[in-house]
């Protein structure tokens, strides 16, 4: 098997007393869906942030590719090809649909001045729109952001955070809010956006049954630790996950 993509190693974060990720480990390999689960509390989004740039853990390591990225800062990172999402929605409501995913990738392209004085679009159209095509929202691509339903701004979130073309994606929980017959949809563009894509992503997702169909790879998280990592299959044939966080 390939080098891995990401590799996290004895990863700890605390708050006083309290150990919100503790001495956590794994790895993301070339082309793989990561799931990553637990209940609240359990360290999930702590890691996530921690591996992001946006808080500093107090040990451990963090590799892309093999070179140290611990401590990196999230525009370093989106530079070196690491996209991602958050809980909460991230486009720009007054934009259209079309300039959210031109902008989303903007940052990648040259210089300041190089920008100035690119096309309007920096070059960047006909990626857009090859994602809008994709995503299957070509019908709102000239509206404004704001104007669209959750689920759709949510596919555009999503589209944003695979404009530059990133070797690596995290997605916080992509389902959240979203309505239940969407989900499959969402689920469906994932893994063809994975067959497509020379990407890996990593899901943090509380929807179980989204989790199990979409991720090659699930780790359990439970107060700070990893419990588990295995197959869909693995996690749910383990009697201390089912115990501690899937119910028998």
């Amino acid at each position: 098997m390939s080098a891995a993509v990401l590799k996290v190693e004895g990863l700890k974060k605390a708050y006083g007393a309290i150990k919100a990720v503790d001495d956590v480990s794994f790895e993301v390999m070339p082309g793989e869906i990561f799931g990553v689960i637990g209940p609240n509390g359990s360290g999930k989004t702590t890691m996530f942030n921690s591996v992001l740039g946006q808080i500093a853990p107090d040990a451990g390591k963090i590799e892309l590719h093999g070179r140290d990225i611990t401590g990196v800062s999230p525009t370093q990172l989106n530079r070196l090809g690491v996209g991602r999402t958050f809980q909460t929605l991230q486009v720009f409501g007054k934009m259209t649909v079309r300039d959210n995913l031109i902008v989303a990738a903007q940052e990648h392209r040259g210089t300041m001045t190089s920008r100035m004085f690119a096309p309007t679009d920096s070059g960047l159209g006909a990626k857009a729109d090859a994602l809008i095509e994709q995503f299957r929202i070509r019908h709102v691509a000239d509206k404004r952001a704001g104007e669209l339903s959750y689920g759709q701004q949510k596919l555009v979130d999503i589209a944003m955070a695979f404009m530059s073309e990133p070797a690596l994606v995290l997605l916080d929980e992509p389902c959240a809010g979203v309505n239940p017959s969407l989900v499959g949809g969402i689920s469906s563009l994932l893994k063809e956006l994975n067959r497509t894509s020379s990407s890996s992503f990593i899901v943090i997702e509380h929807n179980m049954d989204f989790v199990m169909d979409l991720c090659h790879r699930v780790m359990v998280m439970v107060e700070g630790t990893v419990m588990a990592i295995g197959t869909p299959a693995e996690i749910r044939a383990n009697k201390q996950v089912l115990d501690a966080y899937l119910g028998s």
